[in-house]
């Protein structure tokens, strides 16, 4: 390495010889000080003595060239072999950016940036509905490209494995409506119509809706859970490189085990829901369990069966979307993966306590 000054000051730095990282990295002092001794108007890098070389030249280039932007001087580096110039390149380029003082947003200017935000987040969403949309029917043409035993495993995960917790929670909520219900008609003296009250919620919304809120918790945290690791450890990407595409090979499966399972959860959880009610029916009421089952058939018709089973789907089809698009959303880092489950859940919850509402609304207008 040889630092001269030419005559219009500016300097010239020749490297030649073999450079290797097994012998060490040179050091840039020499031309620091070259340059700091009087400021030249230009540095030229000329390499047309060089043998073998390896990433030792690159770093030795990469710390002149910063050295010199620190110092505004200009750098003709197009001396150098066109192999050393692009691996330079690549590294600038790759380079942190400097970390500037921004300020922070106030008053109207911060209602802006949100709504701004919001306009972002929604597009990202009819997108990412319209991928689905696009993919699902991709599916039911037989064209989708994703692998069939993540879906048996998980059409197992949301479905028998959810069976106990659905079973727990509804049973419970089952006991509670009866509780409430015997404790109301008891000044009616009404009490025994605390077969109908039970059987006709649990079936047209709380089994629905309670199984929705346990699935959300439950396997919409892990949808976004597993999709945000993904991003984090750049497989979403690699999916894509491959030519596959990420929201079929991941969100398809996972909307079809959720939306095909909800409705026969929803039917499980009609079942013990009512043997929830049955349960105190007959302790309090002193009521024989087959004339409490008797009475909640006749008071339940088979319009309230369906159109449970139809919020049932419904829920877990936004459970999914939910979930999958907080996933695919999240950033690349660990602790938004967790932020991401958070989301999905308190997403997931609100969207169906939403489409219950509107369900309630619609079938309200049609008599129902």
């Amino acid at each position: 390495m040889e630092a001269r000054r030419r005559d219009d000051a500016s300097v010239l730095l020749r490297l030649g010889g073999t450079w290797r990282l097994a012998d060490g990295l040179p050091g840039v002092d020499e031309v620091e000080r070259e340059v700091d001794r009087a400021r030249p108007p230009s540095v030229t890098i000329e390499g047309s003595g060089l043998g073998a070389w390896d990433s030792a030249l690159v770093v030795f280039v990469d710390a002149v060239l910063e050295g010199c932007r620190a110092r505004a001087i200009p750098v003709d580096a197009s001396g150098l072999p066109a192999e050393v110039r692009r691996l330079v390149e690549m590294a600038q380029a790759s380079a942190a950016p400097v970390e500037r003082t921004v300020r922070a947003p106030s008053g109207i200017e911060r209602l802006g940036v949100r709504a701004l935000e919001r306009h972002g987040r929604l597009g990202a969403a009819v997108a990412f509905i319209g991928e689905t949309a696009l993919a699902l029917g991709r599916f039911a043409s037989r064209r989708a490209r994703f692998r069939s035993q993540d879906l048996w495993l998980l059409v197992q995960q949301c479905g028998a494995e959810a069976l106990p917790i659905v079973a727990l929670v509804n049973f419970l909520v089952g006991i509670i409506l009866a509780f409430v219900g015997i404790t109301q008609l008891r000044y009616f003296g009404a009490e025994t119509y605390v077969a109908d009250i039970v059987g006709i919620a649990v079936v047209r919304d709380m089994a629905a809706l309670i199984t929705g809120v346990t699935l959300s918790g439950r396997s919409g945290g892990a949808f976004a859970a597993q999709i945000a690791t993904m991003n984090v450890t750049q497989e979403v990407d690699a999916l894509r490189t491959f030519g596959i595409s990420p929201v079929e090979f991941l969100v398809v499966p996972r909307v079809l085990a959720l939306a095909a399972m909800a409705p026969f959860l929803t039917l499980f959880a009609d079942a013990t829901g009512i043997l929830g009610g049955a349960v105190v029916g007959t302790t309090m009421l002193h009521q024989p369990f087959e004339g409490y089952v008797r009475q909640t058939a006749l008071a339940v018709a088979a319009g309230d069966v369906v159109g449970g089973l139809v919020k049932g789907a419904t829920y877990g089809l936004l459970i999914a979307l939910t979930a999958t698009f907080q996933g695919m959303q999240a950033e690349r880092t660990a602790a938004r993966v967790g932020d991401a489950a958070t989301q999905a859940v308190v997403t997931g919850i609100v969207s169906i306590i939403a489409a219950c509402g509107v369900y309630q609304y619609v079938f309200f207008l049609f008599g129902w």
